[in-house]
């Protein structure tokens, strides 16, 4: 298919900008971010000062090393509006993450916020190929998610033409693409995946669907997910980064044209490396933990916020700015058993390259006494059916063993027998260890 290119005009002037017109920007930008929690966010000011740093210490991008970190547990501890920078008054819109693992954290954001979140995602789409006029079908999860209206408002700001579907009701999914002819879908990738298998279901080939692009993010993906994704609708996937607490969806977005990873909008959003244990920031290259420092946001800004996604920034290609390799997991969701460190991902890549199998899998984690067992449930595809599952189950347990170097079972079942996700990320890992 055509890969839409930019053409001239297409492009922000900041997206050709130079190196060091951008570095200018950001330390000017950076400069305000850092006095304006210190004098508006009382976390701030005690942490600033327990550091022993002050907003006018920052001279240099590198700096930015002196100022304290921020984590999900700083937010949840002044929950629900005590990381705020501006009067609640001045606050037109809250988002909260789900909450599952305690307090929600609760993201504020002002009337300008809300103009520069919805410039960021219309960039992002049109960076992954949108037009003005396309039409776009979203299937991510509206209400306190920020997927759903992030990239909504975002399609609207572009020009194009939006069908806010949200998640679920998956035959519905398939009778509106196949009724109004969507150019692009945004969805996560797993449910890309539970939409295709719903055309394949009804006898239709998915590579006949409109859609020509997906722009999937909220839950890591890799190459494997992308060329599975690709082959079977026929579409260009695109990879859309971004978490609640820095912004939502358009933090970051691949280039349709190179698809080399998800180029940072550094214009707003200032991109650290750091090692996970020491917290020491380390150089282009390195893979480690990605920190964020907001330059733009009024509502809720975060200075050094700890995303734990592991991964390394790269040079500029298609834009000035850097960009961001595939999220190769998170140090939160690093999985250690029996002493090896294990990433879902790495076991989805693994059953994605067998062509007897989905992409859908589940993996269950018990104790056996002071020993941690690890099960991986995966399925058939449906045209495999009748394939050997003991075979199959072995040849991929050899696999995970000599690739990644830990001792698994490996359960295949029928095809569509792994618990879907019709709303929101999709249900990796089942921890059944005693807390």
């Amino acid at each position: 298919m055509p890969v839409k290119h930019p053409r001239p005009g297409d492009l922000e002037r900041i997206e050709t900008a130079t190196r060091d017109e951008i570095a200018g920007l950001q330390l000017q930008r950076l400069k305000m971010t850092l006095t304006r929690v210190y004098e508006h966010v009382p976390h701030y000011t005690k942490a600033f000062d327990a550091k022993g740093v002050h907003p006018t210490d920052l001279k240099s991008l590198e700096d930015l090393a002196k100022f304290p970190f921020t984590n999900k547990k700083d937010l949840r501890d002044n929950y629900p509006f005590g990381m705020f920078a501006v009067p609640r008054q001045h606050v037109v819109r809250i988002h909260a993450s789900s909450g599952t693992t305690g307090k929600p954290t609760v993201v504020g954001y002002t009337k300008i916020d809300i103009e520069n979140w919805a410039n960021l995602v219309a960039r992002s789409i049109r960076a992954s190929g949108g037009r003005a006029g396309d039409i776009v079908h979203i299937a991510y999860g509206y209400g306190l998610f920020t997927g759903g209206l992030g990239a909504h408002y975002g399609a609207e700001e572009l020009g194009c033409t939006v069908i806010p579907m949200s998640g679920g009701q998956t035959e519905k999914q398939v009778q509106l693409i196949r009724d109004f002819e969507p150019d692009i879908i945004m969805v996560t990738p797993s449910y890309m995946q539970v939409i295709i298998e719903e055309f394949q279901r009804q006898g239709i080939d998915p590579r006949s669907m409109s859609v020509k692009v997906g722009i999937f993010g909220a839950e890591p993906w890799t190459e494997a997910m992308r060329h599975d994704i690709e082959v079977r609708a026929g579409i260009d996937a695109v990879d859309i980064y971004g978490l609640s607490e820095v912004m939502g969806p358009g933090v970051a977005n691949e280039c349709i044209e190179t698809k080399d990873g998800p180029v940072i909008w550094e214009d707003h959003f200032y991109p650290e490396i750091i090692h996970p244990e020491t917290g020491e920031v380390l150089p282009d290259g390195e893979e480690g933990e990605l920190v964020f420092t907001t330059l733009t946001k009024e509502a809720l800004p975060v200075v050094r916020y700890r995303t734990r996604d592991l991964t390394r920034l790269l040079p500029p290609t298609a834009r000035s700015m850097r960009r961001m390799g595939k999220i190769v997991g998170r140090s939160d969701d690093m999985l250690i058993i029996r002493g090896v460190n294990v990433f879902p991902t790495q076991i989805e890549e693994l059953i994605l390259q067998h062509g007897a199998l989905s992409g859908q899998y589940q993996l269950v984690i018990t104790r056996d006494g002071k020993l941690d067992e690890m099960q991986v449930l995966c399925e058939l595809m449906p045209h495999q059916a009748a394939a050997d599952r003991a075979q199959i189950a072995q040849s991929l347990q050899a696999r995970i063993k000599t690739m990644i170097g830990v001792s698994t079972t490996v359960s295949v079942g029928a095809p569509e027998s792994i618990e879907r996700t019709l709303v929101g990320k999709a249900r990796r890992v089942i921890d059944k260890r005693p807390k």
